[in-house]
């Protein structure tokens, strides 16, 4: 069994979503910048040099010119003769690795089981088993499938049955075939009669939608089943035009979907027969939560649905207690199971020694782990950081995270599969479902958030029954969630230590560094600048030429779900709700804030606790949320309100009472024309029992 990108298409995805970017790329890379300032220094060190030797003698100066002329010409093969032979013993110096040893605890409870479980499943079942269509199985031969995996054996035969599907299964076990085989053969059994969209996949990267709208028409490929993919970044107006068609399938993330939704008037989700989330806890957490009510509101109720992950959290459960009807519950693995064949290990950072983590992430990737390995970072910032850093040390490094355009993301991931780069920098948008063939090691600069997140990052190798490797340095304040792992773990996890003079070594090196770093920031700040006041000249320009008249689709403001008061309240909340966690109290607060204005440039101590203190700030807004008494995160079918339990019955009013505060519009109009002939013939009878005269003064 073997996964990635088949000669049928699956480049073609990835190379038809590049196409749909505009083409308008930055006036230089990162990487060329680095080279720039890289080129700068050796020049200036040989300077230094030179004008050293002039001094010891003089005669040797024309031989170290022609000398030094020659070094110039070198590009990428002077990186070894940056180390002195002094540092040739940092290199033969070996990491010390010891097994750590796994202490003995009592069983936990058994997970909340759900109505139906259908983990077991028959180990003997092929493709062939499954009563699948030819076209499929063609597909299934030409992708080079031999045998199902556990979750494709438990899957695919209970969603061709129809049933609501909440399945977790391990990293890399091929869950995106497991919920796409069920749906195509339900589309080729049946098929349309009218251009409608059938099937709806959420997703919650838009790297992570590429490759599933990939796989997708790898395994159509041989059918009249259409796709069409709609996630951010790319053009709205292809997607629109492809929505209009109504696409079979579509693969789509929450915030670009809702934007269709509202501003596309001829697509729906009215006739959507199958509802999937891939990576469902995700999808459902506090970040997604308002999006994915308004989606599920916009659903149809008679439906099929399917929540996959690697780990499931209590939302998930909760989403399928409320909208799932009759749910199956595989469980293949333990939602906190890690692929079976990764080795993990753990570098432990002593309490006064956070400064050293840039110093031994070096130090890995420069002795240890030199290809094919993904540095995973808490922060943007730091990603950026370390993007730079090991660039001006000479290794070919790439990044991945929110804060560059798509297109830059896209190259990047295309890049680091071609083998073009050896090392990506990535935060948690890279953690989730991507299928990167060939990489050897995850390395965690800091702890994530949690044990969910970190069994997601590793998962980005040891994929589809191959071996790979996890390095995770872990300080005093990570210890818990490293004893957790330790506790679940079926294989033994190693201790690595790097000797301590090597670390020293790099540090020192880091240190040196530091004012090429800024150098290249200042480039890329320059080249931000001059790209801002292009684009402002532009407008101005192009307002000048059309005489500020805004025609066609320029004039319309694209629709949202909520308000822009609204949304900024929802950010703002979040942001203060994450602050106030983190740092109690008027006094720590104003101290951080005072202190992070004074300091232009961090030590390397305070960014790793900076690091830190966004994974606790993660963690503790997650447990206080879990303290809430538990809610919906879903809004459930419309059910006719049950009759209230014997509720005590209103005493009636008098027919004065009634009429002074009675303040509706029939009551209004009653009153000007007068009362009506039954009130006149009531209220007489009132009267002559009473003795009185009808004729009277009053308003009868």
């Amino acid at each position: 069994f073997v996964f990635g990108e088949a000669e049928a298409g699956g480049e073609d995805a990835w190379t038809a979503a590049l196409r749909q970017l505009r083409a308008k790329k930055a006036a230089t890379t990162l990487d060329e910048k680095i080279e720039k300032v890289r080129q700068k220094r050796k020049i200036q060190e040989r300077e230094a040099k030179q004008a050293k030797v002039k001094d010891e003698d003089a005669e040797a100066e024309g031989d170290q010119t022609k000398k030094e002329c020659e070094d110039c010409s070198r590009d990428e093969e002077d990186v070894e003769s940056e180390y002195s032979l002094d540092d040739e013993s940092i290199f033969t110096k070996a990491d010390k690795v010891k097994v750590k040893e796994k202490k003995r605890t009592k069983k936990g409870e058994e997970p909340e089981r759900f109505f139906e479980d259908a983990s077991q499943y028959d180990d003997n079942l092929s493709f062939q088993d499954m009563n699948l269509s030819r076209p499929l199985l063609k597909a299934i031969t030409a992708l080079g499938f031999k045998q199902p995996t556990p979750i494709q054996k438990a899957c695919i035969p209970v969603g061709l049955l129809g049933k609501d599907i909440c399945a977790c299964a391990a990293t890399g076990t091929g869950k995106t075939a497991a919920f796409i085989l069920p749906v195509l053969e339900r589309l080729i059994y049946k098929p349309r009669q009218a251009p409608i969209t059938r099937v709806l996949v959420l997703v919650p990267t838009r790297e992570l939608g590429i490759q599933v709208h990939s796989v997708t028409k790898q395994l159509a490929q041989f059918s009249s089943v259409t796709t069409c993919l709609a996630v951010g970044g790319l053009d709205v107006k292809t997607q629109e035009a492809a929505l209009r068609s109504g696409p079979d399938i579509l693969i789509a993330t929450p915030g670009r979907l809702i934007d269709h939704l509202h501003n596309c008037p001829s697509f729906h989700l009215s006739s959507v027969e199958v509802l999937i989330l891939d990576e469902a806890d995700r999808m459902l957490d506090e970040y997604f939560e308002e999006q994915m009510k308004e989606i599920i509101r916009l659903c149809s109720h008679h439906r099929q649905t399917m929540l996959f992950s690697a780990t499931m959290t209590e939302e998930v459960k909760d989403l399928a207690s409320v909208s799932l009807k009759n749910p199956v519950r595989i469980f293949v693995n333990s939602n906190t199971d890690v692929a079976p064949f990764l080795r993990q290990e753990f570098i432990r950072i002593r309490p006064n020694r956070e400064g050293d983590r840039e110093a031994i992430v070096t130090a890995l990737l420069t002795r240890t782990f030199q290809d094919h390995v993904m540095l995973f970072t808490q922060t943007k910032k730091q990603a950026h950081r370390m993007h730079i850093l090991l660039g001006l040390m000479g290794l070919r490094v790439g990044e991945l995270h929110g804060n560059l355009s798509q297109t830059q993301r896209l190259e990047s991931l295309r890049r680091f599969k071609d083998e073009q780069i050896d090392i990506l920098v990535a935060t948690d948008v890279a953690a989730r479902g991507l299928d990167i063939e060939g990489v050897k090691t995850v390395i965690n600069f800091t702890m994530p958030n949690t044990i969910k997140h970190y069994v997601h990052r590793v998962g980005r190798t040891a994929r589809a029954g191959k071996a790979g490797r996890s390095v995770s340095l872990v300080g005093e304040e990570e210890r818990k969630m490293l004893k957790e792992i330790v506790k679940t773990a079926k294989t033994a996890v190693k201790a690595r230590i790097l000797p301590q003079d090597v670390i020293l070594k790099f540090r020192e090196k880091i240190e040196n560094l530091e004012k090429d770093i800024y150098a290249v920031l200042c480039l890329e700040r320059e080249e931000r600048e001059m790209q801002q006041s292009e684009a402002q000249i532009n407008k101005a320009k192009k307002q000048l030429e059309t005489g500020n008249k805004e025609t066609g689709s320029e004039s319309l403001e694209r629709s949202w779900f909520q308000t822009r008061e609204e949304r900024k309240k929802e950010k703002l909340a979040k942001a203060l709700q994450e602050f106030d966690l983190a740092l109690r109290g008027k006094k720590k607060r104003k101290k951080f804030v005072q202190d992070t204005k004074k300091k232009a440039q961090m030590t390397p101590e305070e960014r790793s606790q900076f690091e830190i203190l966004k994974s606790q700030m993660y963690a503790e807004r997650l447990a206080k949320r879990n303290r809430r008494a538990k809610r919906a995160r879903a809004l459930p079918e419309e059910e006719p309100a049950a009759a209230p339990a014997g509720p005590k019955k209103k005493k009636k009013l008098s027919v004065f009472d009634e009429e002074l505060t009675n303040t509706s519009r029939k009551a209004l109009k009653q009153y000007r024309a007068g009362p009506s002939f039954e009130d006149r013939k009531r209220l007489g009878i009132a009267q002559r029992r009473k003795g009185g005269n009808f004729k009277s003064k009053s308003r009868y």
